[in-house]
């Protein structure tokens, strides 16, 4: 023997459900529906906002960071960075762990035709640890400079050489005569590389 269904019309869904061949969705099942549709709203949201700031930009101001530079990339390579010594600061994009840029503003120096970047720990600390640019550079040295309207594709490189050093803080005094050197230990100098 089979099991008899009731005479229905076709496509009757409140007879199946009567019959008991059809149940309406659980509770659950519309919660989890509902947390996927709020979720993948989120991430396109999320998404789309990335996209909108990728094009824009969002750079950093003053202490504030940001996230993407804009301006002109320079393909040429620079043999005598001496013309950022008209600027007062230079924006510096670093590569996170996740993706998603993180610039600062910092000062810069030059010697010996050299451009170098400080990082500087008042309050004392270890390098990298305190600043999180110096921790993305430290784990991938890949950053861009923006230096006026310019972009720069550079590689940084922590200076240990003390005599180099010692001449790059000579040199940001000279530039920064109000800036005061809180120690050669707590000043951290970046080199400038080409890429």
């Amino acid at each position: 023997m089979g099991i008899v269904l009731p005479s229905t019309p076709s496509g009757s869904y409140n007879s199946l459900k009567i019959a008991g061949l059809v149940s309406e969705p659980s509770q659950g099942t519309n919660m989890k529906k509902t947390f996927i549709t709020g979720g993948l709203a989120l991430l396109i949201g999320l998404g789309l906002g990335l996209v909108i700031l990728r094009v824009v930009g969002f750079e950093p101001r003053d202490r504030s960071p940001g996230l993407w530079i804009k301006g002109e990339v320079v393909t040429t390579p620079v043999t005598d960075w001496a013309f950022t010594d008209q600027f007062e600061t230079v924006k510096v994009e670093t590569r996170t762990w996740y993706l998603i840029p993180h610039s600062v503003t910092t000062f810069c120096a030059t010697y010996d035709g050299h451009l170098y970047l400080t990082s500087t720990y008042v309050q004392g600390g270890q390098y990298p640890h305190g600043r999180y640019w110096n921790r993305n550079v430290v784990r991938d040295p890949r950053v861009r400079l923006k230096i006026g309207d310019q972009i720069f594709e550079s590689t940084l490189m922590l200076v240990t050489d003390d005599s180099e050093k010692d001449a790059v803080l000579q040199r940001k005094m000279e530039k920064y005569p109000d800036w005061k050197n809180p120690g050669a230990d707590k000043v951290h100098t970046l080199r400038v590389l080409p890429r």
